[in-house]
């Protein structure tokens, strides 16, 4: 691991410019849609329902699209951006390889079956978000313990136990499809395909008190997952138990990617694809990784959704559009990296 020279203020300057570039693009997804709005009106929505400042011309609907519709979208938005981009982050650093992710060690599949299972049994199994959030977590720990061989987890049969995990649990969602009606199916299809449509405060609010506290951790643990990013044996030298950390790091990234899964369904390529991006800006210091990709992959999803709802009639599943940019992303990392993926 090599860090950049003089790569502090470079980094800095790069993070405030990512956060500037959000705010511009939160406005501009407040102002966008079927019905426009002004940035005088979103002011006026802001000031009355936060500091309770009346103001003249702002009607129910103003107050209702802003504050009720587009405000906990956009946050939602931005929340699980940064999430996900930081459990991928994670899982590429404990690991050292690019290519994985919680996605790929079955989060995804785990979550669809747990969903699915759900709206099959609509009013006797659980919630849809709490079983999704259950299964997610489930098949990531199913998928590390497969590849757990005398207390060590190689990458290699990390990513293989990983793709027999995702394979079953893509099996039974196919059945739980198979047996459902067509109302049923059409839920577990449309939920599968990821969307933030229906964003609410309350799902927003688990989302960011689960992110908060992960990111807390994963603040005071950086330079240990820089630690882990040299490779186990330098690790251990170094005082650094790896398989232990790892366990807490996974357990970290899990948590996010379940809970933003559960919610939002699947948005699949922003755990591969930000922090590699971040990693081109500021070297392999996950000190900056983290934020950077957090910022990154927050700016990327919500100009995705921005896109989704406003580019065509009827609303596209964002999980479509950030699907577009991720395939052509992994063969292009296929192909650079191909003899570092198979270590």
């Amino acid at each position: 691991m090599t860090f950049k020279p003089g790569a502090f203020k470079s980094n800095l300057l790069f993070l405030f410019v990512l956060l500037g570039a959000l705010l511009v693009c939160m406005i501009a997804a407040l102002m966008l849609g079927d019905y426009k709005i002004s940035i005088a009106k979103i002011l006026d929505v802001l000031n009355l329902k936060i500091f309770d400042i009346p103001a003249v011309g702002i009607s129910k609907m103003d107050q209702t699209v802003i504050f009720e519709i587009r405000m906990p979208r956009i946050l939602t938005a931005v929340i699980v951006g940064f999430a996900l981009s930081n459990a991928g982050a994670i899982y590429q650093a404990c690991f050292k390889n690019p290519l994985v992710e919680p996605f790929i060690l079955g989060a995804s599949s785990g979550a669809a079956l747990g969903a699915a299972l759900a709206i099959l049994f609509s009013g006797i199994f659980f919630n849809i978000s709490l079983s999704a959030f259950v299964f997610s977590f489930f098949a990531v720990f199913l998928s590390y313990t497969l590849a757990k061989n005398g207390g060590i987890v190689p990458v290699v049969g990390l990513i293989l136990s990983g793709v027999i995990v995702s394979s079953i649990f893509s099996v039974c969602v196919s059945i739980v499809k198979y047996v459902s009606e067509d109302a049923q199916l059409r839920e577990i299809t449309f939920w599968m395909m990821g969307g933030l449509y229906y964003s609410k405060w309350q799902s927003l609010g688990e989302i960011a008190s689960v992110t908060g506290v992960c990111f807390v951790a994963l603040c005071t643990l950086a330079w240990k997952l820089n630690l882990l990013s040299l490779g186990d044996d330098q690790a251990r030298s170094l005082g650094i138990n790896p398989e232990k950390y790892k366990l807490i790091f996974i357990t970290i990234a899990t948590l996010m990617t379940a809970v933003c899964v559960a919610n939002v369904g699947i948005i699949a390529w922003i755990e591969l694809i930000m922090p590699h991006v971040a990693r081109l800006i500021s070297g392999p210091d996950n000190r900056w990784v983290l934020p950077l990709s957090g910022l990154i992959g927050a700016l990327y999803l919500l100009v995705c959704d921005t896109l989704a709802r406003t580019v065509a009639m009827a609303e596209i599943p964002v999980g479509i559009i950030t699907s577009l940019v991720g395939a052509p992303f992994l063969i292009a990392l296929l192909r650079s990296k191909a003899k570092e993926l198979l270590k």
